[in-house]
Formats: structure tokens, C-alpha cells, sequence
């Protein structure tokens, strides 16, 4: 395996990638296209500014918008400074927006598109609670000239391997999300070797669907493509018609996604004879894929591999599925450790499983998170002895293959996004009608899995389910807001006088249909 060049750091990467190739497009985006030497002039020019603002070298800077080329650009133009990226989902509302921003004691927040318009969280950056915001850059209010530009290289170049390069939010079974904390020397290796795994090469054209502010979408997508010499297609939105006359107007030959977008894609097909012969990659990241699903990706559309993969914002990137691997490995495991990652399977004890039993998934190796951002108890609590303790429960099989049987703890999945049912609760809480909230993740046909909310009213206030659901619009990113809301009298609870989320699960699958809102 090719190892990684020896950039370091992110901002030395890029000036090797420009050196050298620096007409090739990195950025194709609705018909703009962006050379890696323009990227890197751009990025220059972020940097530039933000240092002229009084943004110093491991300062958070936080990003909020779609996938788009400004996002492209700002990034590097972060990273260019010195600083720390803090990406911040366009699906935030304004208690999601404020709670990361004070987390992390972001500085400075550089806002850009949603498809609705203005940031909805406008009112909320003037917060008394934010006082370390300082600087807010809108795209009618953007960066003014900055400092020089020998000033704004030697910035860049006092970037070291080690440094922080961003803090990733992740959902958390306990509430509110944790920051997670990687650096530019364990994202380059991680990535790399990823890119080459999946064959991501130059001349490939792959969109970017999952969000930059997702840790797929921004190391997998962005940072992966500028790597490898990939021209990467930001997708600001998905639609099933919309991505098959991208593949087929601009030869996409690689595609990311969740089982669900595969299947929506298939019905597309099925309804349209797209040309879809330029696809040569699937990468279908999931705890299983149906093989079903597979063979109809290798038959009908005619893709070369079909890989299936772990990793998890404290691990980066875990384990892959290799060429030459049948058809019953990559729908059943998520293949053999990447270099340089160990895995191992702890029983109830912690004593090493054997073979084929199910524990939980210890990750040990040079992408293990710095910690989270703000909290070294919780972080002591994940990672002992150089081993984070994931969560997840999986096997390994005889060749080294692991297998995920269960998600970490409660977490769910909604179109690809994780979900914390913790945190769902915390925001039903602020209703105010609502005096107890539990969440479970369900079967769903159109989003692979849904929210349930039960909620039991305040004393003496009344519920209605669909007034829930229509407030939680307005508070919460579209991916947690329930999709049913059944009001109880009160929850269930366990020996231990916790609520039973297992039998409150097991109520959820005797309801016949997804539904949408409920009653009592």
C-alpha cells in the first residue's frame, strides 16, 4: 500500500497538490469549475482575512452552509490560518447552532447558503452566552483583505502535524453532542489510505452527498478528492432524478451513499433507462447491506467493486472491504482493519472474545481521537490504555472480517444521519407541554429508520401530536424531528427505575406502519 506523502499538514498538501497540478479541476460545481491553483489562491485569501480579523493560530472557526464551492474554499481558507475547524450543519436550528458554538468557544462563524434562505439562526449569534463569538462573515458582509501575504504563508506554514485541524460533533446517547477532536497528521493517513482502498483516482468525477459538516462528507469528500486529484461535485441537495443526470451528463464514476440512496437510485433506473456506464465505484458505509442490493448495483448499473466499510468520528476510519472480496463478505462485514488500526472484541469482562462471538468493538491506532473537545472525563471513560471502547457490538470472523451486530447503544439512523435519541428528548423537553420524552429508532421504508416520540404531558397541559411535530420543524434539523409523536399517561421503567427502552421498542413494533402522527 502506497503510503502518504509527507505534507503533515493540510495547508502543505494543498500547496503540493497546486504545485504540481495546478489547471486540474478540484471543484465542479453547476457548471464552475475551480483549479486546484485557484483553490488555493482563494483559500490564501480566506486565510488572509480571517488573520486580519484577529483569528489565531488554533482559534475555532466555525463553517455553516451547504455543499458548495464558497464552503470548498473556506475550509482550506481555515485551515490556511491556523485554525481549527468547527463545521456546523445547515439542518441547525438555533438552540443546535448556539449549543456547539459555546461548546467549542468559537471565535468566528462563516455562514453561507440553505435552501431556505437567511441562516434561521440569526437571533441567536448576539446571544449574551456567546461572548466569544466575535466575528460573524455573511456572504453580504464577507472578509475584507486581511493581512500580507508573506504574513498569511508563514501562518501556514507554522502549521504543525500535531495541531488540531477540526472538531467534529457527534451524536451522543447522554444529550447533547460531543465535539471530537482529530488532527491534520491522523486525518491525512486515514483518508489516504481510504482513497486508495476505494481506488479514488485522478479524472474521477464524484459528488459529494453527505455533508461537508459530516465527518464523511468533509474528510472522505472534500479533503480525500483534493488528496487523490478527484474532481469533486458538491451536491447541495439530493434527489434520485437530479443525481442520475449528474452521472450522466458529467461521467460520474464514483458514489457514496446510505443503502436507502442506492435503492432510490435503482427505482429511477427502473423508471428511466439513465446512462449510468461511467460508475466504477460504490462505497455503501452500513452496519449490513442486503446482498440483494448488491448484485442488483453489479448487474443493473454495472459497477466494478462494491465496498462496505466502518468508522466512527472517535476512530476515523476503522475497517474496509477489499477487492476481491465476494459478494456474502461485503454484505455481511464491513471487512479487515485499514493499516495501522487494530480491532479487537471484548466480552462482557473485558477478555478478548473468540472468534465469532459478539462484544464490543475496541479500536486501537493512530486514528483514535485527540479526545473531545472540553471534556477529558468522558473522553477517560471511551479510551483506555490506547483502546477507544466504540459502543458497538460486532464479531470477527476467522479472517479477520468485523461484523457489526448492534449500533452503538441507542443510536439510530435517519437518511444516513446518525440520530441521538438523548438529544431528541432534550429538545422535546423545552416544549412546553411536554414533562417526559422518550425516543426509539424504528423500520422505515423511505428513510431506512424513523423517530418515534413517546411523550407524557405536563401536569394539567394537553399534547397534540401534530403540534409536536410542527414545532420540532421549527427547533430541530429536519433528520430528528419524530415521525410520530404518541402521547402516553406515563413511560415504562425497568427494575433499576429507568425508562425501558426495550419495551417501549417492543410497543413501537406492534404499531402497524410508519404512520405519522399519533394519539394515545
Amino acid at each position: 500500500m502506497e503510503h502518504v506523502p509527507d505534507w503533515g499538514t493540510i495547508p502543505r498538501m494543498l500547496r503540493d497538490r497546486a504545485g504540481r497540478h495546478p489547471d486540474m479541476t478540484a471543484v465542479l460545481e453547476d457548471g464552475v469549475r475551480l483549479s486546484l491553483a485557484e483553490l488555493r489562491e482563494r483559500a490564501s485569501t480566506v486565510a488572509r482575512g480571517l488573520i486580519g480579523l484577529g483569528v489565531e493560530r488554533g482559534d475555532r472557526v466555525a463553517l455553516w452552509g451547504l455543499n458548495d464551492l464558497p464552503w470548498v474554499v473556506n475550509a482550506f481558507g481555515v485551515w490556511n490560518a491556523g485554525a481549527v475547524l468547527v463545521p456546523l450543519s445547515s439542518r441547525y436550528k438555533g438552540i443546535e447552532a448556539a449549543g456547539l458554538l459555546r461548546k467549542t468557544g468559537t471565535s468566528a462563524l462563516i455562514t453561507g447558503q440553505n435552501l431556505a434562505g437567511a441562516p434561521p439562526f440569526a437571533d441567536v449569534l448576539g446571544a449574551p452566552d456567546l461572548p466569544e463569538l466575535r466575528h460573524v462573515i455573511t456572504p453580504r458582509a464577507p472578509l475584507g483583505d486581511g493581512v500580507g501575504e508573506d504574513e498569511a504563508e508563514a501562518r501556514a506554514a507554522a502549521v504543525r502535524p500535531g495541531d488540531l485541524c477540526e472538531i467534529i460533533s457527534t451524536s451522543g446517547t447522554t444529550g447533547a453532542p460531543k465535539g471530537v477532536m482529530l488532527d491534520h497528521a491522523q486525518i491525512l493517513r486515514g483518508y489516504w489510505d481510504w482513497a486508495e482502498i476505494v481506488t479514488l483516482r485522478k479524472g474521477d468525477r464524484y459528488p459529494i452527498i453527505a455533508p461537508f459538516t459530516h465527518g464523511f462528507g468533509l474528510n472522505a469528500g472534500l479533503l480525500a478528492s483534493v488528496m487523490r486529484g478527484a474532481t469533486m461535485m458538491p451536491l447541495k441537495a439530493f434527489s434520485p432524478d437530479g443525481l442520475m443526470e449528474l452521472i450522466e451528463s458529467s461521467k460520474v464514476s464514483i458514489l457514496a451513499g446510505a443503502p436507502p440512496m442506492f435503492y432510490r437510485l435503482l427505482d429511477e433506473l427502473d423508471r428511466r433507462p439513465w446512462d449510468v456506464s461511467s460508475l466504477r465505484v460504490a462505497i455503501c458505509g452500513a452496519a449490513a447491506v442486503p446482498e440483494a442490493l448488491i448484485r442488483r448495483l453489479v448487474d443493473r448499473v454495472g459497477i466494478n467493486r462494491m465496498i462496505n466499510a466502518y468508522g466512527l468520528m472517535e476512530g476515523t476510519v476503522v475497517s474496509m472491504t477489499r477487492a476481491g472480496d465476494p459478494v456474502e463478505v461485503i454484505a455481511s462485514s464491513t471487512g479487515q482493519a485499514v493499516p495501522g488500526m487494530e480491532v479487537r472484541i471484548a466480552g462482557d469482562e473485558g477478555e478478548e472474545a473468540p472468534t465469532g462471538e459478539r462484544g464490543e468493538i475496541l479500536v486501537r491506532g493512530y486514528g483514535v481521537m485527540r479526545g473531545y473537545w472540553g471534556e477529558p472525563a468522558r473522553t477517560a471513560e471511551v479510551v483506555r490504555d490506547g483502546w477507544l471502547y466504540t459502543g458497538d457490538v460486532g464479531t470477527l470472523d476467522p479472517s479477520g472480517n468485523l461484523a457489526i451486530v448492534d449500533r452503538k447503544k441507542e443510536l439510530y439512523i435517519v437518511n444516513g444521519f446518525n440520530v441521538s435519541p438523548a438529544e431528541v428528548e432534550g429538545l422535546l423537553l423545552r416544549h412546553a407541554d411536554i414533562g417526559q420524552a422518550a425516543v426509539v429508532g424504528v423500520p422505515d421504508a423511505r428513510a431506512g429508520e424513523a423517530g418515534w416520540a413517546y411523550v407524557v404531558p405536563r401536569p394539567g397541559a394537553t399534547v397534540d401530536p401534530e403540534d409536536v411535530i410542527a414545532w420540532a420543524r421549527e427547533n430541530m434539523s429536519s433528520h430528528k424531528v419524530p415521525r410520530r409523536v404518541i402521547v402516553v399517561d406515563a413511560l415504562p421503567v425497568n427494575a433499576n427505575g429507568k425508562i425501558d427502552k426495550r419495551a417501549i421498542r417492543s410497543r413501537a413494533s406492534l404499531v402497524e406502519g410508519p404512520g405519522g402522527a399519533g394519539g394515545r
